[in-house]
């Protein structure tokens, strides 16, 4: 089985990535945010949020409309750098369950043809918990492969091989007397939490509350998103917001 930094020499691109084991099973951490599965040619992104702008709009919320271009840009960007036989859409894949049918003719054609010759999961969550309209791929609650478990919403009692998102997860560290704060990967080895992929996302710091059903000890590590590279760092080097 050859890694998934040898695999990405192939490859036209040569994105920025970090081979780690969840479970047993080798996977590529993407300076994106995106995660890949060689033995299972598989891509997943998650929380991409797509039309969150015009969801804010219609509560009188003005955002800059650019964030489901710039966001299916950085898709397209990542499919062509790993050409992957199936795509995992972990939850949130829009801001809410309207999100799709309200989705630009252009937007929808540049999906459709992201999606033509690969198989494409949307996992259901809590923003979009139906099947997205008018739009290619399977809808699934959870989907088990090998020894992995995709789903939207950690599980305090999951299995190991979880995959999930929802929580955004967000790092912070204090490096040379300043404090800088980036999303990131979140795992112990047993399971892994994605950040969100869409752009006008934030993020929830690792050491808030909520991760402590997910990660009960400081026996787990994070891989900041930064420029071109990403940075590892174990819980106890992360400070709080």
């Amino acid at each position: 089985m050859r890694s998934f930094s040898a695999q990405l020499q192939t490859r036209r691109f040569a994105p920025v990535c970090h081979d780690i084991s969840i479970a047993g099973e080798l996977v590529g951490l993407h300076d994106s945010g995106a995660l890949w599965w060689p033995d299972g040619d598989t891509l997943i992104v998650t929380d991409l949020h797509f039309e969150k702008a015009s969801s804010f709009a219609r509560k009188g919320v003005m955002l800059p409309p650019y964030d489901t271009a710039a966001t299916l840009e950085k898709l397209a960007e990542v499919i062509e750098a790993f050409q992957p036989r199936r795509v995992i859409a972990l939850g949130d894949s829009f801001h809410d369950a309207d999100g799709s049918d309200r989705l630009p003719a252009s937007y929808r054609a540049m999906l459709t043809t992201l999606q033509l010759g690969r198989e494409w999961i949307w996992v259901t969550g809590n923003h979009d918990p139906i099947a997205p309209i008018g739009l290619c791929g399977e809808t699934a609650e959870e989907v088990a492969l090998g020894g992995l478990v995709f789903r939207h919403e950690p599980r305090a009692d999951a299995e190991p091989g979880e995959i999930s998102g929802h929580l955004h997860p967000a790092a912070r560290v204090r490096r040379y007397g300043r404090a800088v704060r980036r999303p990131c990967f979140a795992t112990n080895g047993h399971r892994l939490v994605l950040p969100a992929f869409g752009v006008f996302t934030g993020g929830l710091n690792v050491l808030d509350e909520a991760w402590t059903e997910i990660f009960p000890t400081q026996a787990f590590s994070v891989f900041m998103l930064g420029e071109a590279r990403l940075y590892p760092f174990t819980a106890s080097r992360l400070v709080k917001d």
